[in-house]
């Protein structure tokens, strides 16, 4: 039962399981869950925190479950990942896309450092590394968006 339970959290509900993309696949929730969710802050900070926190205390457990270093079924990386990097960021379609294309990038290159995180044993390696790439998405799009003095 407890298996089944780790495993229902680290897939996110079996996405991780999709024979197609399952990472891509994941981040779109996290588009869903960002729409759903922005412009109620308190609660985007919640799921965010929450998925999170399941993610560490689920990633390595499945890992020895599945007895191999971050497997691909294990996608509560990637929600947590998109929730981060859509942080602050204003709703529109432009920025929903470039976010997402610019995260997948981020997380399947593994930019430096996030290579040397995903190395860390356990949940730390598999949660650290998309964590870092929300972030640097975020930073980027922010960045962008300033910049450019629209809200595309």
């Amino acid at each position: 039962m407890f298996n089944r339970l780790v495993e229902l959290i680290a897939t996110f509900f079996y996405v991780g399981r999709a024979p197609f993309a399952p990472g891509s696949l994941a981040s779109i929730l996290g588009i869903f869950l960002y729409m759903i969710l922005w412009g109620q802050w308190g609660w985007y900070v919640g799921v965010t925190g929450v998925i999170t926190l399941l993610g560490f205390l689920t990633a390595g457990k499945m890992e020895r479950l599945a007895k191999e270093k971050d497997p691909g079924c294990v996608v509560i990386d990637e929600v947590a990942g998109m929730l981060i990097a859509f942080w602050g960021l204003p709703m529109s379609w432009p920025v929903v896309w470039i976010t997402f294309f610019l995260f997948r990038a981020f997380d399947m290159f593994k930019i430096f450092p996030c290579g040397k995180f995903e190395k860390l044993p356990g949940s730390l390696g598999i949660m650290t590394d998309d964590i870092i790439a929300g972030v640097y998405t975020n930073l980027i799009v922010q960045l962008a968006l300033r910049m450019t003095s629209e809200s595309l």
